[in-house]
């Protein structure tokens, strides 16, 4: 992106997130007392993630699993997935799935969370503190990027996003390779109103629970 084109970005990002803090602040007490009362543990999970041009960055979310969880199987997943492993598909071809099966790590409350992605509200602190976008590329993990071949390293070319084309294209029924190609489709083609495009999609995509596992 251009210099401008940066700033305008980013100022369109501060004014979504700011806006979406106020008026989702008596959802995130709810959200928090629940958290509480279903297990023990912080109510948010951080994580390192890589940001635009590998920079790593803390990311924050709603925490959804159990504390003290081990990773080692969604590690093994990720890998499988990104090097395209039919076993990646949990579906079928007609109804493919890419998620993991059974997630043990998940709690109750966890569960309707990621349902609705209400999860991922506490990324508009990463927005706004400049480590991600409104719209653009999930963030991966540095594990996952460390699978990657050298054409998947391009989607890290942009601020990583909330929600983005593959949130709203099928998100857990795309394989990798797809996914990339979207969001490089995405940083090649960016306007502002296509970010839009892609904010207003999202929320009819959120309340459904579309292609969430």
């Amino acid at each position: 992106l251009s210099n401008a084109a940066r700033i305008l970005k980013r100022l369109f990002d501060l004014t979504i997130a700011l806006l979406a803090l106020t008026i989702l602040s008596p959802l995130w007490l709810i959200i928090a007392l629940l958290i509480k009362m279903d297990s023990r543990g912080p109510v948010f999970y951080k994580q390192e993630r890589v940001g635009m041009d590998g920079r790593i960055f803390l990311f924050y979310k709603f925490r959804s699993m159990s504390t003290n969880s081990d990773d080692a199987l969604h590690r093994e997943y990720q890998q499988r997935y990104i090097a395209g492993n039919p076993e990646a598909n949990l579906g079928d071809q007609k109804q493919p799935v890419y998620k993991l099966a059974t997630d043990s790590r998940v709690t109750r409350v966890g569960k309707g969370l990621r349902r609705l992605s209400l999860d991922e509200l506490p990324q508009l602190f990463n927005v706004l503190r400049g480590d991600m976008s409104v719209v653009g590329p999930r963030p991966p993990i540095p594990y996952e990027v460390e699978a990657y071949d050298l054409w998947h390293r391009k989607r890290l070319d942009m601020k990583p996003g909330l929600t983005g084309l593959w949130q709203v294209s099928g998100r857990n029924r795309l394989p990798f390779d797809e996914m990339v190609r979207l969001d490089l489709y995405y940083i090649e083609n960016w306007s502002l109103l296509l970010d839009l495009k892609f904010i207003l999609r999202t929320l009819p995509v959120m309340l459904r629970g579309d292609d969430a596992y």
